[in-house]
Parts: structure tokens; sequence; C-alpha cells
């Protein structure tokens, strides 16, 4: 068998998982039985060689998670090493009195070579590396690891909720959010892994420390007592082989060592380790320049190795050249020219006609021209696809197509502001930042954060703009952390929400009606004109989506309306009639699956008051005091708040007479006050009294 086909062998035997196991028994063949030199001197230079790949994978990696299986490594790499130990140790104490080659010809290049066959020399080059190893990389390992650890953790629950607000929004997928909660999983079990990880390279720097010395004393003993080689020659014998058998388990440790440091300190990122020092160390030319100057004074002073200041200082410089001089040619070239929307005017004027009238946008989004990166797809800019997904979430919810919506620059907007119309009306003006990232304030966070004080533009929360570097540190304070992205979309999702009553139009609803149509052909004819004009059916849809009532349920309306619709045409009275036919689905939305249902009601005398006052009232409205109208308000405003803090929605149980009055009473002073009637609970629900309001509050 040639070597080509034994190294296919090993390779086919390490892609079938067959790597590890073999490994683990050669780890528990050196312990047990004796090898000779040659396979010490194999098994050593294996050892360094697999130090070394690990802390090359370590630096080229782009971030942690690209290598999730080092703690595993790090355990089985440590043992190797421990078990070689083990095994030279045994040589080293058996063949020792045979001179400086008895343990193969690895220890003996590092106890002669390495350091020149001077035990002394070698006791405190060994020293050193131990105190390297030890006292500064691996105790600053374990440091970083531990914090990362706890860090990782701790932000676990805000990235949930980013992920949860991004599905929300339509940013995400369900597939994508459920890779996004593995990748923080496995995160969170990585630095975990670390941080106990980091143990094993502390406990095997203090293990070579005692080896050293159990090895030397065993030496002389063995030496002396023994063999009877005098004191001077076995101290020479087995010293050096000790100290070089220290030194090939030492050099690979302290690449372990370096490769953990590496790996915890890295940072998610798009470059490996060698671009990012180039990209954020090597590309400040004033850094450079300053630096030049300084070495270049140093070596100027007599006394000093001017030479090799001088050198040094003089390719400081070059550098500092060189980076200046690109970086002046690309601020002349100038970034790319943004093409503008607005096209070329003909060269002559041509006759106006109805085409030069553009038509109101049912939905707008302007923008300054700063944040024209967010939706220019050739900048990277993911806002577009984000919108589609927020129409396409919301069309499906509600039960209708969202229209588009109509993206422009608008400069006369201040660079950093987008605007948000509806039907050519401005309905928010917000202020964001591109290059920084909005932390929200959920309601309980672990202190302050530094950053630009704000408002979160869609649900009022207070917020605060920062840096990017500080996500994680705002995440492990309890913030919401999006980026600008998220925070239009998600804004542009509560406006279209709050307003999709004004969105559904006749022209909606006809197509609403034909979609029904393919599959109840006689409901829609019996509907549409025989029972009711196109006009009532969609004043009844939009009274629903009013009250955040979906119309999905086309069939369900449809039917209710021609039963209720010969016998009158008032859309109030049909609207009335759906709700209770839509009950069991309105109640759904509210409480879930939970069969008790947790109200508030009127007092018999408040309720039976503001019947007769509608009742006595031409308009439909009740004509009440302002004390009574503001004690009422107040009142309905705490039991909300009370439900809400036991994790419940709010509902307001009245009878039918008096809910479309006061569903328009409380819409916009308790918007998350639910008014339902009492016709409008299904059977299955059981209802639970929790609070009563009456005439003083």
């Amino acid at each position: 068998m040639n070597f080509n086909a034994i190294s296919k062998l090993l390779l086919d035997f390490a892609r079938n998982g067959m790597g590890a196991p073999i490994l683990i028994m050669v780890m528990l063949a050196m312990l047990v039985l004796p090898l000779p030199p040659f396979m010490l001197d194999l098994l050593f230079t294996f050892n360094i060689a697999l130090s070394l790949i690990v802390l090359m994978v370590v630096v080229y990696a782009l971030r942690p998670l690209d290598f999730a299986v080092f703690p595993s490594f790090l355990l089985v790499a440590t043992l190797l090493r421990l078990s070689l130990n083990v095994a030279s140790t045994r040589v080293v104490l058996l063949e020792g009195h045979n001179g400086g080659d008895a343990a193969g010809k690895v220890i003996e290049a590092f106890g002669a070579f390495v350091i020149g066959g001077n035990y002394a020399v070698g006791l405190v080059v060994f020293s050193i590396l131990i105190i390297i190893n030890f006292v500064v990389v691996t105790k600053g390992a374990g440091r970083v690891s531990e914090v990362s650890a706890r860090f990782t953790l701790d932000a676990m629950p805000g990235k949930q909720m980013a992920i949860d607000a991004d599905l929300n929004a339509g940013v995400l997928t369900q597939d994508q959010a459920r890779d996004r909660r593995a990748e923080i999983s496995q995160e969170a079990d990585f630095y975990g892994s670390m941080d106990g990880a980091s143990k094993f390279v502390r406990g095997d720097a203090v293990a070579g420390i005692l080896i050293l010395l159990i090895n030397i004393v065993g030496g002389l003993g063995v030496g002396t007592l023994q063999h009877g080689l005098p004191f001077s020659q076995a101290m020479e014998y087995y010293t050096l082989l000790t100290i070089g058998d220290g030194l090939v388990a030492q050099i690979p440790g302290l690449l372990l060592s370096t490769a953990t440091a590496i790996i915890v300190t890295r940072v998610n990122s798009a470059q490996d380790m060698g671009e990012q020092v180039t990209l954020q160390v090597l590309s400040n030319p004033k850094a450079l320049a300053i630096s030049a100057a300084i070495i270049g004074s140093l070596g100027l002073i007599p006394g000093m190795p001017n030479t090799v200041f001088l050198i040094i200082a003089v390719t400081l410089g070059y550098l500092a050249y060189s980076v200046y001089k690109k970086q002046l040619v690309l601020e002349q070239i100038g970034p790319e020219p943004i093409a503008s929307p607005v096209q070329a005017l003909p060269n002559e004027p041509k006759e106006l006609s109805w085409d030069d009238v553009a038509p109101v946008d049912m939905i707008g989004l302007e923008v300054g021209y700063r944040l024209i990166p967010l939706v220019d797809k050739a900048q990277g800019g993911e806002l577009m696809s984000r919108i589609k997904g927020v129409r396409k979430k919301l069309s499906q919810e509600l039960g209708f197509l969202i229209p588009a919506v109509h993206i422009r620059d608008n400069l006369d907007l201040a660079p950093n502001v987008y605007r948000l119309t509806l039907m050519g009306v401005n309905i928010g003006e917000v202020e964001i930042h591109p290059d920084r990232e909005m932390a929200i304030n959920p309601g309980q966070v672990f202190g302050d954060i530094s950053g630009l004080a704000t408002k979160d533009p869609a649900f009022g929360l207070d917020a605060v703009w920062i840096e990017a570097n500080q996500k994680d540190q705002a995440q492990t304070m309890g913030y919401t952390v999006v980026d600008p992205g998220t925070v239009v979309a998600t804004h542009l999702s509560q406006i279209i929400q709050t307003h999709a009553y004004e969105l559904l139009g006749h022209e909606e609803v006809q197509q609403m009606l034909d979609t029904l149509k393919k599959s109840a052909p006689t409901l829609v004819e019996d509907l549409v004109p025989d029972t009711l004009p196109l006009g009532s059916v969609v004043k009844v849809l939009q009274n629903l989506l009013q009250e955040n009532i979906p119309v999905r349920d086309l069939r369900t309306v449809a039917e209710t309306l021609i039963e209720h619709g010969r016998v009158s045409q008032d859309t109030g009275a049909l609207t009335a009639a759906v709700r209770v036919s839509l009950g069991r689905s309105i109640v759904q939305k509210i409480s879930g699956l939970d069969k008790e249902l947790s109200v508030i009601t009127l007092d018999p005398d408040l309720e039976r008051l503001l019947q007769q006052s509608l009742q006595a009232s031409e308009n439909g409205s009740a004509g009440l005091e302002p004390g009574l109208a503001e004690r009422m308000i107040n009142a309905l405003q705490e039991s909300t708040q009370k439900l809400e803090m036991e994790g419940k929605s709010a509902v307001l149980l009245v009878s039918s007479f008096l809910r479309p009055w006061l569903a328009r009473f409380v819409r916009h002073s308790i918007t998350n006050l639910n008014v339902l009637s009492y016709n409008e609970i299904p059977e299955d629900r059981q209802v639970r009294v929790v609070g009563s309001v009456g005439q003083n509050g």
C-alpha cells in the first residue's frame, strides 16, 4: 500500500466520524503502553502541527461560531498533550541514563539546540513560557470567556424580542426567525462552553509546572540511586531531557492558549482577523505619521540604536504617505451619483392632458437624501423588501390587499427625516439616524445608556439612538435594539393598521366580492345588488376595520348582510349584526383560547342614564356633562391598566344599544379598550366581572 492510499484511508476515517474515537484510543494507549522514541517524535510533531492548524483556523474565522467545535477540540488537544507528557516521562525516567537522545530526537533538539544544552538557561526559558501562558494569556482569556458568557446569556431576552419584532413587522419569515433563534442559542452554548474550556487551559499550565518538578526530582533519584550516575551527570542528563520535554509540551500549549484568547475576543465581522487589522489599524495615516515622527525623534538621540530606529521610522512614514494618497484619490473620485427618479423634460412642451394630473398616492413614503441608501437596492438597502413583507402580512391579517407604498426622495425634507402620507396628507414625520440603531425601552431596563434620546414613532415608547458597537450592551440592559429600516417598517405597519378602514374603498370591496364569487356565486349575487348596494357593504366593512376587526371572513359577513339587509338598510344596525355573527373570532382575537373573559361593566344607574340620554338625542350622541365624562374616562383608564398589569386584554361589556356610542367615546382616549355587547360573547366563554364604573367613577 502506497502513501496516497494510506492518506486516502485516513481521510475516509476522519470523514466517517472515526477520527475522534481513534484519537481517544491513541491517548489511552499512550497512558498505559511504552512508546519507542520514534513514535514519540512523530506524536510530538503532530501535536505541534495540530496546535498551529487550530491557531490558523481561529485567525481566519469570520466569527466565533464558525469554529463552534473549538471547546470540545480544546479538551481533546489538551488531553493529547498531557498523555504525551505521561508517555515521554516514562521514557525519560527509564532511558535517561543513556544520554540526550534517549527520549527521541525532538526532545533532544529542544533540550540541546533551543536552549544551547544549558539546563539553567532551559529552566529560565521554561519559567518565562509558563508565566506568559499562565499569568497573561490564560488568565485574560478565562476572564473574557466568563464575561462573554454572562453578557451573552443576559442579552438573550432582548435578542429574542428583536427577532419577534422583525417577525411581526414582516421583515423575517418563520424559517429565518427560527434560524436566528437557533443561532442565538448556539452562541449562548458556545460562550458557556468557552467559559469552561478556558479552565482546561489554565489547569494545563499548572500541570506543566508540576510535571517539570516531578520529572527533575524523579530523574535525579533514578539516575543516582538506580543507575549509579554522579549527581552532576544525572542533573545534566535528566534536567535537559525534562526541560526539552516541557518545552515540547508548552509551545503547543501556548499556541492553544493564544487561539483561545483570540476566539473569545473576536467580534462578528465580514472580515477575518488579518483584514480587520488592516482595515482598522493600518488605515489611519495620521496615527502612522505621528508614530513615525516619535520613533524618528528617538532615533536621533545619541546612544540609541539610531539605524534601527530610523529604518522603522522611514517605513512607517512611507506607509502613512501611501495610505494618505490612496484616501485622497478615493475622495477625488467620490461616491457614485444616485440616479434621480425625476425624468428628463422633453425638448418641446406638449399640450396638457389628464395624464399631467398626478393621482394622489394612497400610501406614500418620502425620504431625505441621507436616507436614500435605505431604499436603494444598489446601495444595499432592504427597506423596500421589508415594506413588501409588511404589506403581505397585513393583507393576510386584515383580509384585503394593502395598496402599494409609493416611495420617493424629497429634497425639501431634512436629510435624516422621512414622511408618511395617507391620501396625500402628512400623518407622520420622523427624524432617524441611518448610521445608528434605536434602543427601545420596553418598560423595564437595568440602567441608562448614552445616546440621543428620542421616541419610538410606532408606539411612542422612550428610546435612544445608540452607536452600533453599543448594541450588545443595550440588549444586556434590557433594551430592544432595532435598525433604522425596522423603525420605518414598524411605523408604517402601525399607520396602516390604524387607518386600514380609509384604505378600503369600492374597488377593493368589489375585488373581494369577485374573489368570493368564484366559490360562492349565488351568495354574492344575492348580496349585491339584490339586497344591498355596494356602497352599504363598503361602509359596513369600513366600520369593522375602524374597530380593529378583520374582514377575512367575508362569507359570514355576506350571509349576515343578506339576512338583515332585507329588514334594515341602516349601516350601523347592519354592522352590529355582523359583529354578533363574528363574535367568536372577535373574542378569540381579544383573549385567545382562554375560556374566561375578564370584563368591566357599567353601573346599572349609569347605564340607564346613558340610555335615556341617547334615546332623547336626535343625532345618536349622549349629552353628558363634562365632569361625568371625565370621571368615566379616568375610571375606565384605571380599570384597563389593572387588567393589562395582570396580562389580560381590557374589555368593556355593555348593552348592544350603548355599544356603538361607547366605542366612539373611548376610541381615541383609551385605544386598547375593547367595547363589546352582551350578545357578542359566544356561549362557550365564561364572563368574569373585574370592575364596575359608576357615575362617581
